[in-house]
């Protein structure tokens, strides 16, 4: 971003930088901490909160800085203002303290992170999160009442469904309509949990379940849901059309994306709200396509000229996503332009609805994304609130009421959810909000 890198270039030199809190520090968290303290002028990394305050510190160790541990969010904010590093375990304390521009939430969480975005926002930050799974549930809501406030609610670039977001802007930009966003993936199998991943898990220094997630369809689902929900696109039917072009082979020959289009055009409409879906097995991966039409015969000669093809749908791609490397850019985009990566345009269009991944009896606990339980597949908003529809991140923790079999879907009826959870109640707003009628269905089961 050549606009952002000469304004972060500007405030470094009036010894202004953009003031950052991070919350969170495993393993992406450690990497945009890095980032920022070596690779980003103009910013600054002032703090950063960690249930496990080692973690936290050796985010800091990465340049040799020594940061001072603060059990107050009064003691944070007298470290930020003398610019001494600092490190606490309370996220919600480093969420409200004065002095910071921003807050990276990168936990992954959904009831924890429920609470540290909303005390960010309502202390007047702007927010930048890669918690597609937050943002799927709650996004929408959570961008409402940022909205009310006048502070930021964003994803970040560098994960892919904010560099799907840029690629949708660059097409849209250029006159091309957008049909479809898509996201590369080299596995899918739902039926993937902590054990079949934990070799993977380990070599790479990240946990099994997160590692099964994204193997299992769930992250992919959240993934697409919020570019969805960025757009106005849907999904053409339950779980996507996720072609696989791997012949059941992880790592085997990879098809040119242009040649896996051909699975997406019976469901493409040039007047319709656009898709959102994957592909596995295709090349470059691990990035994101975008698939657009234009109506000028003259506009599809010059694209014919560039070597695009002849139509009716061109694809475009970005070949990578650099995660960490990019987020502060997104932060920097916030702060600076007010211009979010990736944003709810309104209510959801799509939700992640949670599946068994097995039979689950009664009494049993949904556990933990990427679990044993349940996987997560992508479905429109209007069929799931029809149906009842349990989204999955409103599963974890809840007990399973009498028998699921495996490969059904849940509704709000097969569980019990805990009580006193901040999330239900942020999701039930977002119900009233965005479908007022759905008051007598399910928000109705967070205020019986």
């Amino acid at each position: 971003m050549i606009i952002v890198d000469t304004a972060l270039a500007k405030r470094e030199a009036q010894g202004n930088p953009i003031r950052v809190g991070l919350v969170g520090a495993g393993f992406q968290a450690s990497g945009i901490g890095l980032q920022i303290m070596t690779a980003t002028p103009g910013m600054r990394l002032c703090a950063i909160a960690n249930r496990h305050l080692d973690a936290a510190v050796n985010v800091f160790h990465q340049t040799d800085s020594e940061p001072v541990v603060c059990d107050t969010q009064q003691k944070l904010e007298a470290a930020i203002a003398a610019g001494r590093p600092a490190v606490t375990d309370d996220a919600v304390a480093l969420a409200r303290a004065e002095g910071l521009d921003a807050i990276i939430e990168v936990t992954g969480s959904l009831e924890f992170a429920a609470h540290v975005v909303l005390a960010a926002l309502e202390s007047g930050k702007d927010v930048i999160q890669m918690n597609a799974e937050l943002d799927g549930t709650i996004g929408p809501i959570l961008k409402a009442k940022a909205d009310a406030i006048g502070v930021i609610y964003s994803f970040a670039d560098g994960d892919q469904p904010g560099v799907e977001m840029n690629l949708y802007r660059f097409v849209a930009g250029l006159g091309v309509k957008p049909v479809l966003c898509g996201n590369i993936k080299g596995l899918h199998d739902p039926y993937r949990n902590p054990a079949t991943q934990e070799s993977f898990a380990k070599r790479w220094g990240q946990k099994p379940a997160m590692v099964a997630s994204f193997a299992d369809g769930t992250k992919i689902s959240f993934e697409q849901a919020i570019v969805a929900n960025g757009t106005g696109m849907r999904v053409a039917q339950r779980g996507m059309i996720g072609p696989d072009f791997s012949g059941g082979v992880p790592g085997g020959a990879l098809v040119p994306i242009e040649q896996a289009m051909s699975a997406f055009e019976p469901y493409l409409s040039p007047e319709g709200p656009g898709l959102v879906d994957y592909v596995v097995g295709a090349q470059p991966g691990p990035g994101v396509f975008v698939l657009g039409t234009i109506e000028s015969p003259r506009q599809r000669h010059y694209l014919d000229l560039y070597k695009m093809g002849k139509g009716p749908y061109y694809c475009f791609t970005t070949p990578y996503h650099l995660c960490h490397f990019e987020v502060p850019t997104s932060v920097a985009r916030a702060v600076l332009f007010r211009d979010p990566v990736l944003t709810p345009l309104g209510g959801p269009n799509v939700g992640v609805i949670a599946m068994a991944k097995k039979t689950l009896r009664n009494g049993e606990v949904i556990e933990e994304l990427g679990g044993f339980e349940v996987y997560g597949v992508a479905e429109n908003i209007e069929v799931i609130r029809k149906e009842r529809l349990l989204p999955i991140g409103l599963a974890l923790g809840c007990q399973i009421v009498g028998q699921v079999e495996k490969d059904t879907p849940l509704t709000f009826d097969d569980v019990r959810i805990p009580p006193g959870r901040l999330i239900d109640r942020l999701y039930a707003e977002q119900e009233a909000m965005f479908a007022p009628e759905s008051l007598s269905g399910v928000a109705a089961t967070f205020t019986e």
